[in-house]
């Protein structure tokens, strides 16, 4: 009864209830409750005024060069960008589709042709699509290479013309970590059609460098210095799924014994395993019949459009992106179908995953212009991306690498440019990109 009425005597008071009550004679004394820190999502947390547009990074701003620096080269600019790798900080690797206009951007134009208040281009937003404008044409789901320059052309005038709308020279650069050229491979443009990964295995000394082409059907493994084209696996122009011919192949990734797998592809709905001479040991996959407005395939291991391969090398396990059909497959090394889980529903349409030395999984979309980490499982962790015309902003990101020092590259086949992306002081690390793995490397 005494410990009621002093109950209602503090509550008259306006004691809190969080205060201790003290014996006859004593006061009262007020206990504070610490504060509860908020639960942060911002990837700088102490970060006053921040919107988070990049995430844990700034961008690198003027990297790299573009080719319009180059003698010659003043009126043009890279094509679609496709890949990107970086062997360290100051040796890193670009791939794109030849060449295209380096033109300004334009004033904006009314088209009440097409209907009242339509203008062009939209203020802060993209105004060029590189893939779309890039040669060649037919780079979508189940298109056939071998009409990609009648589609790039187009069905009625004005018809594109090379060395106008775009033109095939260098397909492959080399760059210094401030983006000077250092290296123009363009005695390989020729063998060239379509080329849509780069790669050097963290398990090879000799870093050799590998580029996948999808219109070729074929992948290339050159000397590290690009002097020599030493291997060429698949039948190049000639599409197929067996031993020595791929579909429309798509990227890559290595085991630690040097073995590695190819997403097999566009067309292809298969991934290809090979042993570290590039011998070819087995595949696994099926043609699934869902795709577009007939719903996605749900039957494990049947695949359409196989756009990336990841591996975790502690479980030996590896993730497929099951593109269209919005989920990603996990098979053991042999092929054996484990698990799966879904991608959020359309518009997403992830472009790549890959699986880095935290063990974590990242992915791009190219329609939601997101970076997403996930833990193997599926679980979201954290996710960045603003799409538009600026710096640090994101427009189909078709390519990924990061370096020893934690820069994250990008290479944009939409906006048709490259970016490098530093650690932001004050980052969470683990919204932050893994370093790769480069165990064979010095």
């Amino acid at each position: 009864m005494t410990m009621l009425v002093a109950l209602v005597v503090g509550l008259v008071a306006g004691i809190p209830l969080g205060g201790r009550l003290m014996g006859p004679g004593a006061g009262v004394e007020r206990e504070t409750a610490a504060p509860v820190a908020p639960a942060v999502a911002a990837a700088v947390p102490d970060a006053i005024g921040a919107e988070d547009h990049s995430g844990p990074y700034e961008v690198q701003e003027g990297w790299p060069k573009d080719i319009s620096t180059l003698p010659g080269h003043e009126k043009w600019t890279f094509g679609a960008a496709q890949g990107i790798f970086a062997e360290s900080p100051n040796r890193v690797y670009l791939l794109a589709r030849g060449e295209l206009p380096n033109l300004k951007r334009p004033a904006v134009k009314r088209f009440p042709e097409v209907g009242p208040s339509v203008q062009f281009p939209i203020g802060g937003q993209p105004w060029r699509s590189a893939t779309a404008t890039a040669l060649p044409g037919a780079g979508g789901t189940g298109q056939d290479p071998a009409k990609g320059m009648e589609i790039w052309r187009g069905s009625s005038p004005p018809y594109r013309q090379v060395g106008v709308d775009a033109r095939w020279e260098h397909c492959f650069l080399v760059v210094d970590a401030e983006g000077n050229i250092l290296e123009q491979w363009t005695e390989w443009d020729k063998i060239f059609k379509r080329p849509h990964s780069v790669y050097v295995s963290p398990y090879d000394a000799q870093k050799f460098v590998w580029i996948v082409d999808d219109h070729m059907h074929a992948v290339y493994k050159f000397t590290n210095d690009g002097k020599e084209l030493v291997q060429t696996i698949g039948t190049p122009g000639v599409p197929g799924a067996d031993a020595t011919h791929f579909n429309r192949p798509t990227f890559m990734a290595w085991m630690p014994d040097g073995s590695f797998y190819v997403a097999d592809g566009y067309n292809g709905t298969r991934v290809a395993k090979f042993d570290a001479e590039g011998k070819f040991l087995l595949d696994f996959g099926m043609a699934g019949s869902g795709s577009g407005d007939e719903g996605d395939e749900t039957r494990p291991g049947y695949m359409n459009n196989v756009h990336g391969v990841a591996v975790d090398v502690e479980t030996r396990r590896v993730f497929v992106n099951d593109r269209a059909n919005h989920r990603i497959q996990i098979f053991d090394e042999n092929g054996k179908y484990l698990s799966e889980w879904k991608i959020a529903v359309r518009p997403s349409s992830l472009h790549l995953i890959q699986i880095g030395a935290d063990r974590k999984l990242v992915a791009f979309d190219r329609n939601t212009h997101k970076m997403l980490k996930y833990e193997l499982d599926g679980r979201l962790i954290y996710s960045w991306g603003t799409v538009g015309d600026f710096p640090g902003t994101l427009w189909g990101v078709h390519g990924i690498s990061t370096d020893q020092e934690g820069n994250l590259y990008v290479a944009e086949v939409d906006a048709g440019r490259f970016q490098k992306f530093r650690p932001r002081a004050g980052a969470k690390p683990e919204y932050l990109i893994s370093k790769p793995i480069y165990s064979a490397w010095k």
